[in-house]
């Protein structure tokens, strides 16, 4: 399971370099740079989640890195999609992303003390 997050963190790091690149050259104002540094942020968070393993509880946490690829990957789509298409991926794409990307930094902080009393 960890070589499927590390690889899914590596194509996070990639696409995240990618918007990041359109935002700098291409519509002014359009999100995609704050879509890719929303991936690349979390494609590093989860290799360093796996790096910690021991540290948090370890269902908890596949849970927070799930989330991570979930929510991240949706909302730099649907900013993606604005941008490139000139329509959402699908209502309310973006915001559930960002509660997903939420939720799950909550439950990496439950993994983080629930390893604690273990």
């Amino acid at each position: 399971m960890n070589q499927v997050l590390i690889a899914l963190a590596g194509l996070m790091g990639a696409f995240g370099v990618v918007l990041a690149a359109a935002g700098a050259h291409g519509k002014p104002g359009a999100g995609l740079d704050s879509a890719g540094y929303l991936l690349l942020i979390h494609a590093v968070a989860i290799v360093a989640v796996v790096a910690a393993a021991g540290l948090v509880q370890r269902p908890l946490a596949t849970v927070a890195l799930a989330g991570f690829v979930l929510g991240a990957g949706l909302f730099a789509a649907d900013v993606a999609a604005r941008a490139w298409l000139g329509t959402r991926l699908f209502p309310m794409a973006a915001p559930a992303g960002g509660v997903i990307m939420i939720l799950s930094w909550v439950t990496l902080a439950v993994a983080a003390l629930a390893a604690m009393r273990a």
